[in-house]
């Protein structure tokens, strides 16, 4: 029985943390176990943000490190680099006559870039959202894993599709959301201002890349507060937020024993810092060091890269036959 496909990318921009790994890549690893998974590397989309390319190689070449280091598997999922598809590229054309202007103007996405980046207000800017869209129906997916931040650009995908569906011919499903089973983990920074972030404050985020010291220092810095004052309160979010990363990286008992001291009001954040610490370097350190022996080396990486794109590209080529009949390009 043919497995559902699913796509999703990163772009290579920024260091993966805490919050990716938790947020997304865990999940990736199981869905490659029960899916048709195509996860990509997204340099086009880069460059309407970062048109400096003098380290594109190196960052792509570590996105796809970090990934494998952390439980994705070549041999299970498509592992691809997106301008290696240059199906994209053509199936992007078809549904730029697709979008309008008004509608692309009103992202949220787009008027937060135009907000961070008045000096480069570029038409790949603009038409970010159709990239994306030719991205997930290149390969006819059914589902998205998305965040809060990427629904609506979901929701446009579903609406090229079915405008390009119902002009020329039924070529396309309408990709879902995935929802993955249980809760899905939202990592904070370390200071509670809101979530980790690639490219903002670097010291209270948690990089996959950090090293053991590093890792401490940050941790140790920590927002806390004086501790609560009456038994079985409730936690401020940026004290949740350090329990819920100790969920994930510490014993089961460990954790138990910082909640009953929270609960009773003997908490000292101190030395569920220092626990929490080392805990962490446990986690991070193996991921680190697999992923840097990954990085260097560039046979290997050349191997996946391109293994990556001939699967991807079995597909796009198929659905850009699909498009080319529908539309009626086709003269010989």
């Amino acid at each position: 029985m043919k497995k559902e496909i699913v796509v999703s990318g990163i772009r290579p921009t920024g260091l993966l943390h805490l919050g990716n790994y938790f947020g997304a890549m865990r999940n990736f690893v199981r869905m490659q176990e029960e899916y048709e998974c195509y996860f990509f590397v997204a340099d086009w989309h880069s460059l309407t943000t970062h048109p400096d390319t003098k380290e594109l190689v190196s960052n792509v070449h570590r996105v796809l490190a970090e990934n494998i280091a952390c439980g994705l598997d070549p041999e299970k999922a498509a592992f691809y680099v997106q301008s290696d598809v240059h199906e994209i590229a053509e199936l992007y054309l078809y549904l730029n006559m697709l979008s309008y202007k008004g509608e692309l103007e009103k992202t949220t996405t787009f008027k937060d870039k135009v907000r961070q980046q008045p000096e480069n207000v570029n038409a790949g800017l603009l038409t970010y959202p159709v990239l994306q869209a030719a991205d997930i129906l290149i390969q006819r997916a059914l589902y998205v894993p998305v965040g809060k931040d990427q629904e609506q650009h979901l929701e446009m995908t579903r609406n090229f599709a079915d405008r390009f569906n119902k002009r020329y011919s039924e070529v396309f499903p309408l990709p879902k959301a995935f929802n993955f089973s249980g809760e899905l983990i939202k990592i904070m920074s370390l200071d509670g201002a809101g979530k980790m972030s690639k490219s903002e404050n670097q010291m209270v985020t948690i990089y996959l890349a950090d090293e053991d010291e590093l890792l401490r220092k940050k941790i140790m810095k920590a927002k806390t507060d004086s501790g609560p004052t009456e038994p079985n309160s409730t936690k401020p979010d940026y004290i949740q937020n350090l329990f819920t990363i100790m969920k994930q990286v510490s014993d089961d008992d460990v954790l138990q024993k910082f909640e009953d001291d929270y609960n009773n009001c003997v908490i000292r954040y101190g030395d569920m810092k220092k626990q929490l610490a080392e805990d962490m370097v446990r986690f991070i350190k193996p991921i680190r060091e697999k992923a840097a022996d990954i990085q260097n080396d560039k046979a290997y990486l050349s191997k996946i890269i391109k293994q990556g794109a001939d699967k991807a590209r079995t597909g796009a080529v198929e659905t850009i036959k699909l498009v080319r009949s529908a539309v009626g390009v086709n003269y010989v």
